[in-house]
């Protein structure tokens, strides 16, 4: 399968359109529904199978982010072979206590994995929290970029954007 086929098989089974409110805030009238390409293990396999070869060299952990990272980043640990860590937007009040379960970050160099960026908020939150916990954490690789202005609010904060395709890929794919 092209990439240009694997673009126009997301488009196809995630791509709405409407009146959407986006987590940023903003709202969108074209929506590309994460958990319906996430929610078909086929194409999330083909997914995490493209997005292998963009885990940057000497990269330790995995670290999908809540929610619609982690199913992303399983799928990418079983063709990496990398562990994973699963961080949640805050710490759970019981049990470990832990933001991050999973894998130890601490002292290692992660990786953060999320489906879909748009401004990049979540992802900025989630590696100030990281960081705080001793990861170290130089990029983030995404399976839509929507170039809304997240890559520049991650390199804003030392964080390069690594994407499987963009909102652009996508639109070029349903022609």
């Amino acid at each position: 399968m092209t990439r240009s086929d694997l673009a126009r098989r997301i488009h196809t089974a995630s791509y709405l359109t409407g009146q959407f409110v986006l987590r940023s805030g903003r709202t969108a009238t074209e929506y590309f529904d994460k958990y319906r390409f996430e929610g078909d293990p086929v194409l999330l396999d083909e997914i995490a199978q493209r997005m292998a070869p963009l885990v940057p060299a000497g990269t330790e952990v995995l670290a999908g982010l809540e929610m619609g990272g982690i199913p992303v980043v399983t799928a990418l640990g079983r063709h990496t072979g990398l562990p994973c860590a699963f961080v949640r937007k805050q710490a759970k009040p019981y049990g470990t206590c832990r933001l991050a379960e999973g894998a130890d970050v601490e002292g290692r160099r992660v990786l953060v994995v999320e489906d879909v960026v748009t401004s990049g908020g979540q992802i900025v939150l989630s590696t100030a929290d990281l960081r705080g916990l001793g990861a170290q954490v130089a990029e983030a690789l995404c399976v839509i970029d929507r170039e809304q202005g997240g890559a520049g609010a991650l390199a804003a904060e030392g964080i390069g954007l690594l994407s499987l395709l963009t909102a652009a890929d996508l639109r070029a794919a349903a022609v």
